[in-house]
């Protein structure tokens, strides 16, 4: 049914097709302190936004075990990001 470049071996060795589910573009930004410039946490902010124009947010945060967790976040609306010269409205970066 799938052409044979699309199969790959899953870790119990079932056979499975790879699907596209998405393309478009994503933004992923860190915290720092702002007194420091030292990161904070050991977390980050991934937004992805489809070609259709939806958008996806979740919380990446590293765990003890060096594995990572992702958690559905909420979009906020009016967000600045540094890019390390100046702020930059998030939405200019999906574009």
């Amino acid at each position: 049914m799938f052409p044979e470049d699309v199969i790959t071996i899953s870790k119990k060795g079932k056979r499975e097709a790879r699907n596209l589910l998405s393309k478009g573009k994503f933004v992923k930004y860190n915290y720092l302190d702002p007194e420091s410039g030292k990161e904070t946490e050991k977390k980050y902010r991934l937004v992805l936004k489809d070609d259709n124009g939806n958008v996806e947010e979740y919380f990446v945060i590293e765990t003890k075990e060096k594995r990572y967790l992702m958690i559905p976040a909420k979009e906020k609306e009016g967000r600045k990001i540094w890019d390390g010269k100046e702020p930059v409205d998030l939405e200019s970066l999906l574009k």
